[in-house]
């Protein structure tokens, strides 16, 4: 009895420590962030100075939080002659959530889901995941607020809109009540269907009617080195 008893003992005591390693081995060495949602917006709706505006708007927020060493770029298309796609300005990937374990997506394919498999894996998306560079959760469906539209004005691709209807807000120069913008949904909750980076248009530009959506004006940015 003694002796089945040292057996069971044993056999727990590898368990437990073929386990530990496991955790170990998927948790990994912390990486730097790369990845964040601003904790704020710039108080003026979907006008953002533009590209660049919204940019610098990233480029600060992850200087105050110890970032700035990097290049950050906000995750947002734009229309029209010369219109930029969403994901050919946030470079190529890994990138990585505040705290540095949890991984967002390896690479521009996995992020935007481009083949079936891929697409029904889905992403490192939600509101424990999806941080702000402070690493503060963004309300989401159910709470209160709920500031889960996140402004983005691309296709579910990460690509910009090609139809005649606007989609960015004037190229994120608008806050009027006309116009809309695009936006998706950090916590993957909630609109048709509850896409990271696609969810629905929002009812108007300026910051009243971003509020009445379900936003703040936030949006999300990467660091492209």
């Amino acid at each position: 009895m003694q002796q089945r008893h040292r057996w069971v003992a044993f056999g727990l005591a590898v368990v437990v420590a073929v386990g530990a390693h496991v955790l170990t081995a998927q948790q990994g060495d912390p990486q730097p962030m790369s990845f964040f949602i601003t904790s704020e917006g710039l108080g003026d709706g979907a006008n953002l100075g533009g590209l660049e505006g919204a940019d610098a708007h990233c480029q600060s927020l992850a200087a105050a939080a110890g970032r700035g060493d990097s290049t950050w770029r906000a995750y947002l298309s734009t229309q029209g002659p010369n219109a930029v796609n969403a994901r050919d300005r946030i470079g190529s990937g890994p990138w990585y959530a505040h705290g540095g374990r949890r991984r967002i997506a390896t690479d521009l394919t996995v992020l935007h889901g481009d083949t079936l498999e891929l697409a029904r894996v889905g992403i490192s998306f939600g509101k424990g995941i999806a941080l702000t560079e402070n690493g503060d959760q963004v309300g989401g469906l159910g709470d209160r607020p709920n500031q889960h539209d996140i402004l983005t004005g691309t296709m579910p691709d990460g690509r910009a809109y090609t139809d005649g209807d606007d989609h960015t807000c004037s190229n994120w120069t608008s806050n009027s009540e006309d116009g809309s913008a695009q936006v998706g949904h950090h916590d993957k909750q909630g609109g048709p269907n509850g896409s990271w980076n696609s969810a629905h248009p929002s009812r108007g530009c300026s910051q009243d009617n971003l509020v009445a959506t379900g936003g703040a004006g936030l949006f999300y940015c990467f660091a492209i080195d």
